[in-house]
Order: structure tokens, then sequence, then C-alpha cells
């Protein structure tokens, strides 16, 4: 008999922010389990971007009436409409993560408790642990967010566990990704891929600090495991490919994917920071703004290990890409011209 807490499967399912970065993947995993798919998003998406079949929407999540109009008639919603990370935001830009991440969330959440849908699946991010200091971070871990995105990002899952559907069992499922690559996504991983393709990428420091990251197929396919899983409602989930890489190894596994040798040379730390420190205290003064700051160095150097264990135990997720052969379909997807899309949505 159909479990009335999970979509039946050929049910409707809304994907918000399917023509971002993550969207497309997300749409054909759901195609893949025989799902309908709806995606409501603020762009119209690109010739060829998702299956012709794929019922689409344009609409902002803020708008109550155009998320109510999509929600009609959908069993199951994935969310990931968001704003995403912007280094140093302007305090305009600081409002609308909130107007976006936090109240476009709870649109979204109320719309689906109206028209009763079965489950609810938020597409969060590490990031809501804040830096990372090379302590092992579980789901139980005390959330720091330190950026605007990450932020809001943790007041949207608040949203999220806190609905409840009609029964009043839980609604909603957190996923909190790990960073994602792939062809399609943009940011700190896009701008490294093409500063070594192009010889152009010396590291700061030795590169020994630590990473965890999910390949995009991987992210898509948690996404669905976790909209149809029974016991997944209520439950916060880090997902990412079940390992922590080092810098230099994802370093090298770009290279080997780009047919390169790795850069033989690294630049000192201290002077480096203190430089690009001196600089951003500068900015005020400078024509155009450098391509990496203090921050910049920062964050490449924070030793981030997020346990995935859980997802792998409890909801059986497998990730089925390791480092090399993710970055294998990454570089041939952006040679292929397969690039991110907008950074406002996911």
């Amino acid at each position: 008999m159909p479990n009335p807490a999970l979509p039946d499967v050929g049910a409707l399912v809304l994907v918000t922010g399917g023509t971002g970065s993550l969207g497309p993947s997300v749409v054909n995993a759901l195609r893949r389990a025989d799902f309908a798919v709806r995606v409501f998003s603020n762009d119209t998406p690109a010739a060829g971007l998702l299956p012709p079949d794929v019922d689409v929407c344009t609409g902002d999540v803020c708008d109550a009436g155009a998320v109510r109009a999509a929600m009609s008639g959908v069993s199951g919603v994935i969310h990931m409409a968001a704003l995403l990370h912007v280094e140093n935001p302007a305090p305009e830009l600081t409002q609308r993560y909130d107007q976006v991440n936090v109240e476009g969330t709870a649109t979204v959440v109320a719309a689906a408790m109206d028209a009763k849908v079965a489950r609810l699946v938020y597409v969060s991010t590490i990031s809501v642990y804040g830096a990372g200091t090379g302590a092992l971070i579980t789901e139980t871990a005390r959330p720091e967010p330190d950026s605007p995105y990450a932020r809001t990002k943790l007041a949207g899952e608040q949203h999220v566990l806190a609905a409840r559907r009609a029964d009043q069992a839980p609604l909603g499922t957190v996923l909190r990704l790990a960073a994602i690559y792939g062809p399609r996504v943009k940011g700190h991983y896009q701008r490294l891929v093409r500063a070594l393709a192009a010889g152009r990428f010396l590291p700061v420091g030795p590169c020994t600090n630590r990473r965890t990251v999910v390949f995009h197929e991987d992210a898509a396919n948690a996404a669905v495991l976790a909209l149809t899983h029974e016991s997944s409602a209520g439950r916060i989930y880090n997902i990412t490919d079940g390992k922590f890489h080092r810098t230099d190894e994802i370093i090298a596994a770009i290279c080997e994917a780009l047919g390169r040798k790795p850069p033989r040379f690294a630049l000192p730390v201290a002077p480096i920071r203190g430089m690009l420190r001196l600089v951003d205290s500068m900015a005020w003064a400078l024509p155009t703004r450098l391509p990496v700051s203090a921050k910049t160095i920062d964050k490449f150097l924070e030793d981030v290990a997020v346990d995935g264990s859980l997802a792998q135990a409890k909801l059986g997720f497998v990730p089925q890409y390791d480092l090399r052969a993710g970055w294998r379909e990454t570089v041939t997807g952006m040679r292929l011209g397969h690039a991110g899309q907008s950074e406002t949505t996911r």
C-alpha cells in the first residue's frame, strides 16, 4: 500500500531553484526515479537544460501567490532556491539574503503544508558550522555561521524542521551539503580549475589542510533518497563523498583531469596573508578590486572535516564518485561548455 508520508512513485515533485548549478542534476535524478517534475525558478531555463517533459514555472520564492500556484498537485518538494555566498556583500544584498533564504523558505514551507505535501527536502550547507578548525564535525555540532549566506541558510533550516504535516509528523528533511563540485558549479572551485588550466595558480602553504566535498551527481541522488526514505523526516544529514581530502590531493586530481602536472612551488603563508590584509585595508583607494583577499586565503587554509557517515548509515546513501572520477567529469563538462548558472539560485 502507498505510504501517505512519502511521495508515490510517479507523483509530481516541485524543485525550487531548478535552473541553478545543482538543479538540473536533481531534476534528472528525479526523472530516473520515475517522478514527474515541476521546476520553480527566477530564470527561464536555457534550451536543453532540462528534460522536455519537465513543467516549468517562473517566479520568486518570496511571492506567496506564485509559490502556492506552483505547489498545486505536488506530493514532494526539494527546496534549493537560495541566494548563494558572496564575499563581503553590500548592505542591500545582506537584506536580500534574509528575504530569499529565510522569508522565501518560510513561504515555501507554508505553501507545502497548505497543499498537504508528503515530504519537503531542504538543501542547506555545511557552511552553517562556520570556519573549519580541524575538529571532526557531525550533525550534533553547534552551528556557528560566519557569513550572511550561512546565517540565513541556518534560519531556513529552522522553518523546515518546525513544519508539521496534518498528522503532526515532521514534514521536512535538512541536507547540509559539503562543497559541491561539478561542471555547472561556480565559485572557488571553478576559479581554481581555470587557474590551474592556465598555469596561473601557485598554492599558499603546504596544502595539507583537509576539505570536505561532494560531486554534484551524488548530491542530487542524496536529495532524492531523502525525499523517498520513510524515516528521514525531521532529521539533519551531512552529505559528503565520505572522505576528507587534503587540498594538495584535490589540486592533483584536478591537474590529472586537465592533463597537467601540479604546481611544483608554493607561496609562504605569513607574507602573503600580511600583504593581502594591507591591500584590503587600502581597498577603498584602489580603482579595481583584487580577485583575492585575506579572507580568500583564510578560506583556502581552513581544515574542514565534516562527517557524512550518518546519511550512509541511516539513509543508505552510497556516494558513487571518488575524487578522480568526479574531477574527470567536471573538467570534461567545463570544456564542453556546461558552465555554472546564476549565483542567486542553486
